[in-house]
Order: structure tokens, then sequence, then C-alpha cells
């Protein structure tokens, strides 16, 4: 078979669902993915939004990316970033990063609707040690361009000859895509690993039926034609693989047991040197038992 799907592990966060995808039991990664959520849609009443409390990093960067919806990002290097849909916050851990995700105030007053996904990228060796580090980078700052019946966003990474202003470290894509109905587009063998996950509609790949909030991840022989027959969001992801495999441990990655360890005995004694304080934040996440 020439494609695997992955269908994701639901949990209902009360206010909003989570799908989770990657981790899977068939596929840990993709290319350096390690981590795919897809949070809602879900009508969030006035009062009622994201607030997660400050919580640690290593060894990965994150991405959140919005369709609808808003967030308020707060970091230990003083970083206080709004991010609207369209947006990409790219935060790298490295060493040690601790951040919060909230709804900013002035968008609690009103009904609105969260819809969006998170990833984490493992970092190779070379850098999952480096200082951390954030940057925000605008919507209309990222590639975009239309192929017959697709319109594209290129989040990171490099595919169809153009590269994201975000700044990676090892050998990726990561697309945003909006395909017609009865439309066909082709995701080239580029990169050893791909996948296609379908958002909101079922979609076909390499003649495959993919159900709507699953990942199809194809063989490097696959042909990767994809095609849908209603209007589809959907995301491309991959790269090529690690350098060795990776550990996830509550929000840990690593190459090594002993850097596992070594944050979770950091985290105990927050905030010190590995794991600064948020400015502004009071509270954190304690370590899970």
């Amino acid at each position: 078979m020439a494609i695997d799907i992955l269908t994701p592990h639901v949990h209902d966060l009360g206010n909003f669902t989570v799908r989770r995808t990657l981790p899977g039991a068939s596929h840990r990664m993709v290319g350096p993915f390690i981590f795919f959520d897809h949070m809602g849609p879900a009508e969030l009443p006035p009062g009622v939004g994201m607030d997660v409390r400050p919580h640690p990093h290593i060894g990965l960067g994150t991405v959140t990316y919005l369709f609808e919806g808003s967030g308020l990002h707060r970091d230990s290097l003083g970083s206080l970033q709004r991010i609207d849909p369209g947006d990409i916050n790219w935060m790298l851990a490295g060493r040690g990063i601790v951040h919060s995700e909230r709804t900013p105030a002035e968008d609690l007053v009103r009904t609105r609707t969260l819809h969006g996904l998170q990833i984490w990228i493992a970092l190779p060796r070379a850098h999952e040690n480096d200082a951390p580090s954030f940057s925000h980078h605008p919507a209309a700052s990222l590639p975009q361009f239309d192929l017959p019946g697709a319109r594209l966003r290129l989040l990171l990474g490099s595919a169809w000859n153009l590269r994201s202003p975000v700044p990676v470290y090892s050998p990726l894509f990561y697309v945003h895509v909006q395909l017609a109905a009865g439309a066909q587009l082709t995701l080239a063998r580029e990169y050893a690993q791909r996948a296609v996950y379908a958002v909101d509609e079922p979609l076909i790949v390499d003649g495959q039926p993919v159900p709507a909030q699953s990942m199809a991840v194809l063989e490097e022989s696959a042909a990767g034609l994809i095609s849908t027959e209603k209007p589809a969001t959907l995301m491309l992801l991959g790269g090529d693989p690690l350098d060795g495999e990776r550990l996830i441990h509550w929000n840990f990655v690593a190459s090594s047991r002993e850097l596992i360890g070594a944050a979770r005995t950091s985290w105990t004694g927050y905030p010190n040197e590995q794991f600064a304080q948020v400015p502004g934040e009071t509270e954190w996440i304690p370590l899970p038992g």
C-alpha cells in the first residue's frame, strides 16, 4: 500500500475538541514533525477562550497556525505577541523555554470561533541545545501562490522552488492548501517523508479515500496525487528524517533520556537558569506525576 491512514486520538477539553494525529501508532514522526494537534472548530461564548498556563519545552520548535480565532503568546524571553489567522509564531525551545497561550482579553468580550493546528518540530542534535528564540511572521510575509484549482501558502521550509522566511534547522515543508472542488494537486517526491492532512473534507490520495481530520502518510515511492469532490482545506507536511530517534515526554523532546531527566528535575525548581519566569505570569503547570 502506497499510503497509510492515521486517525487521531480525540480529546474533549470541555470548551473545544483536540484531535492528535502525531505521534501515531504506525508513524511517530513524519520528517521532523513529531506532534500534530487539530483544535476545534469550536464556537466560544464571551469570557471563554484558550487559557494555557506557563509550561516548559526543550528540543523542539512550535507553531500554532489558526484558521479562525486569535491567541496571545508570552514566553520567558519576554516575547508578547498576538497571533491571528495565517500568521506564524515560531518558538524555538532549544535547551529550554517557558510560554503561555491565552486568548487576548479584547477578544473575550464576544462570541467567536477557534480553529487551528499546533505542531512540534524536533530539532537536529546539533541544535537541540541552542539558546531559545522566538519570531513572528505575519501572513503577508509568507509565500502565497496559485496552481490550477489550488491556492497555497508556504508556512515553513521549502517547496515548489519557494522558501518560507521562517528559520528552520532541517529540510522540511509545511503548506496550507485551499483545493477547489474537482481539482487535483500533486505532492512531488522532493522529500523522503511526506504527509497530507485533511482538515475539513475527505480527500482522495493516490486513489485511496482519506477521511476528514485524518492524515495520509505516503511511502517514498507514492505518486502523491491529491483530489477532492468538495472545496477542501488541507495541510502538506514532511521532510527528511532526523539524525536518530527522538524521545517525547510531556512537553519535552530530546535525543536522550538524560536530557529529558534533567529537564524534569529543572522544572521542579521553576523558575531557574534553564526555565526562566514568564514576565507578567505568576502561575504555571506543575510537572505531572
